[in-house]
């Protein structure tokens, strides 16, 4: 999806602006939609009406796209029902929230499944995404909310109760009590952060573990395991975490199909305990794990019909919560684990079970930023001409670990690179990038300079760390241990311009800070400077010549005449290969010039412009390497610097969304043009110069008006 300056920039300064007043915290989320469930709530009741909710109405679109679109069979029988109209007696929840009340329906949403039967073992973060005091009784409106982390801030889902049916059965979630419909409902509130019920379909596990908690995930493929793998398990769930596990299936057309040993590959499941026991004076370790379906269980050794269990005692048996029943609960050993299943995803409350059994309390810094197509979205290491385009944020390790290994003085942190909102643009064609990060120590000499790095810097040194691999994941998370000093990291997707948001979490044992780097905005010198008296060069006593046949008597010129000089001239120049300018730049040239205020241009006003125009042509061709009449985006960057304007991301994003062609590149109208604005721009604020020190400095607000109106 495009970006516009002004909707990015307006986004940026009202989250800056919520977070300050603790808006998206855990105590005051964020309402989606601009909805306030009390409000809506309280008006439904005074009007003795049942909500009905026109930001996820009860139609296809909220089904659906393209599987459960409107050309789709499936959805042609699907009637949105409410609980009171499907069964006698409707609860919110029976009993207590707990691991049996999900079951799947026809959505291939077992990842988000499996993630809500974790979250049914810890009742305070169970309470957190599913506020307790909603019925279908008490002061009914027939509106329910739910809450959510959403890429840095929690947010308030609010929905009406209108669930899909077919033949009276909820089609997808539902609970193994009949009247039983908090999970359907939660379900349904995901559905609509995600824009639909399809977007659902397919995920990991973790990416709604994430949700459910604002964690941080960790990743483990069993063959590459470490050997501490139970004790980390067993710690992660005392803690409260979240984790999940799955097969992977290596033929596509089998991905969820059942084994001979009752596990299903391509599925996921819920890790729900792990635990020691004693069975004739040795000991077994065993992991509980739960089939979001409620049923098709492991029948292998340890499983619900198995001959181990009578080798253990009442009381083990009763500790374990041993239950012969088919509902897709089932223990196994911990071996079998290991061997049958492909991969384990944990997600941990707060970062402090990762890897090791050691308690600390983690700092934890978050960081918002985009790749922009032509500018910031340079790519990985393979592509050096515009890696360093990519955003970059400046690390500070400030303290080692309290108890390092084997000596080493170190600092112990977690990188988490999250792309976001490709589910819910995945409508419109968007798929998950191949993403990750690299992390490059700063020399000491340039610690403290929050200048961008530039490209030599890359290209003479190497990474000291990075992910371990560019994948198509919505979070790349990993594990580091480094020296204190400066450090900058570099996310990026695999391939160069792929456009899109992100947010960048570091974690570390001890303190730290990261943030982007950021140039001050700023120009130097930006009123141009008188011509020097001398002789006249030939191309000036040929611009003379034009001037005075184009100007006539009046010895003035209008931006139409303006751009016939120019053109004259610059068609003389055989090694500038342009078309020349346009009207729309030979305006904002009379506008940047014209001292008097007459619309035109007198021939001093006009020495002064092409002294301008020959400085910023120079710099035009140092980039122009081809000659080929345009210089690449990506260049931008630098050939701006090089005029004297220090911009910050935003603002070279904002250059080339409005400036560059479809191929990504800027062609020499369009670079002068950029540069007139800009010339012009510093010099209507030349009042902010309050330090008088030669040099003008701009809020990001100020340039936001500038850039909106300009």
């Amino acid at each position: 999806m495009p970006y516009t300056p002004s909707g990015f920039f307006c986004d940026r300064l009202i989250r800056e602006r919520e977070r300050r007043d603790g808006e998206g915290s855990v105590n005051k989320p964020l309402r989606f939609s601009g909805q306030d469930f009390n409000i809506l709530k309280q008006e439904c009741l005074q009007k003795r009406v049942l909500f009905e909710d026109d930001t996820f109405p009860a139609t296809v679109e909220s089904l659906g796209y393209k599987e459960l679109g409107h050309k789709s069979n499936k959805v042609k029988n699907i009637v949105w029902k409410r609980p009171k109209d499907i069964c006698d007696n409707p609860q919110f929840i029976v009993g207590g929230a707990s691991r049996t009340d999900i079951c799947q329906g026809d959505l291939g949403d077992c990842w988000l499944l499996a993630a809500i039967a974790s979250l049914t073992l810890n009742e305070k973060l169970l309470y957190r995404v599913v506020p307790q005091e909603q019925s279908f009784s008490d002061n009914y409106a027939g509106v329910f909310h739910f809450q959510f982390w959403r890429y840095g801030d929690w947010v308030d889902v609010v929905i009406d109760d209108r669930i899909p049916t077919f033949n009276n059965q909820l089609v997808f979630t539902k609970s193994a009590e009949r009247n039983e419909f908090w999970s359907a409902l939660l379900e349904k509130a995901y559905a609509k952060l995600h824009g639909s019920y399809e977007a659902l379909k397919g995920g990991n596990t973790t990416e709604a573990m994430e949700d459910f908690t604002g964690g941080v995930t960790e990743f483990y493929e069993m063959k590459e395991a470490p050997k501490e793998l139970y004790k980390i398990m067993k710690k992660a769930l005392e803690r409260g975490s979240l984790m999940g596990c799955s097969i992977d299936s290596l033929v596509p057309a089998r991905f969820e199909t059942r084994t001979a040993t009752g596990l299903v590959k391509g599925h996921a499941y819920s890790v729900t305990a792990v635990e020691e026991n004693t069975q004739k004076e040795s000991k077994v370790r065993l992991v509980r794990l739960r089939n979001p379906w409620g049923q098709v269980e492991w029948n292998g050794p340890w499983s619900d019909n198995s001959k181990e269990w009578a080798t253990i005692s009442k009381a083990e048996k009763d500790k374990l919560q041993h239950q012969n029943a088919e509902d897709g609960e089932f223990w196994m050993s911990f071996d079998d684990f290991k061997k049958n299943y492909t991969k384990l995803e944990i997600c941990n409350l707060t970062p402090d079970a990762l890897d090791d059994d050691k308690l600390h309390k983690w700092t934890v810094s978050v960081n918002e930023g985009r790749w922009v197509r032509g500018c910031s979205a340079g790519g990985c290491r393979n592509y050096p001409d515009t890696f360093w385009t990519n955003p970059q944020y400046r690390l500070r390790l400030l303290e080692e670990d309290d108890d390092p290994e084997d000596n080493e003085v170190a600092c112990t942190f977690v990188v988490a690179l999250m792309q976001k909102n490709r589910r819910k643009e995945r409508k419109l064609g968007a798929n998950l990038f191949n993403i990750g990060f690299s992390i490059y120590e700063v020399p000491k000499e340039m610690h403290g300079n929050k200048q961008h790095m530039q490209k030599d810097f890359f290209l003479l040194n190497s990474s000291k760390a990075r992910s371990k691999a560019y994948i198509n994941l919505r979070e790349v998370t990993q594990r580091f241990r480094l020296s204190p000093g400066e450090y900058v990291i570099i996310p990026s997707t695999y391939e160069p311009h792929q456009e899109g948001e992100f947010i960048l979490r570091v974690f570390s044992e001890k303190r730290n800070t990261s943030e982007e780097i950021e140039n001050r905005i700023e120009a130097d010198h930006p009123v141009p400077a008188p011509a020097s008296a001398g002789e006249e060069s030939e191309e000036d006593q040929q611009f003379r010549t034009i001037f005075q046949q184009i100007a006539g008597d009046e010895m003035e010129i209008s931006a139409s005449e303006l751009r016939n000089v120019l053109n004259r001239v610059v068609s003389e120049q055989r090694e500038m290969n342009t078309e020349g300018f346009s009207l729309e730049s030979c305006r904002s040239m009379i506008a940047l010039m014209d001292m008097d205020g007459t619309g035109r241009l007198n021939l001093q006003e006009f020495r002064h412009l092409w002294i301008k125009i020959k400085q910023w042509q120079g710099i035009f061709k140092h980039y122009d390497t081809e000659q080929s009449g345009c210089i690449s985006s990506y260049e931008m960057r630098n050939a701006v610097n090089d005029a004297g304007f220090r911009l910050n991301n935003q603002l070279y994003d904002i250059i080339t969304m409005r400036y560059a062609n479809e191929n990504m590149n800027i062609d020499f109208d369009s670079f002068i043009s950029c540069l007139v604005r800009l010339e012009g721009m510093f010099r209507a604020f030349q009042a902010f110069d309050q330090d008088g020190d030669g040099t003008i400095r701009l809020s990001v607000l100020e340039w936001l008006q500038l850039t909106m109106y300009a």
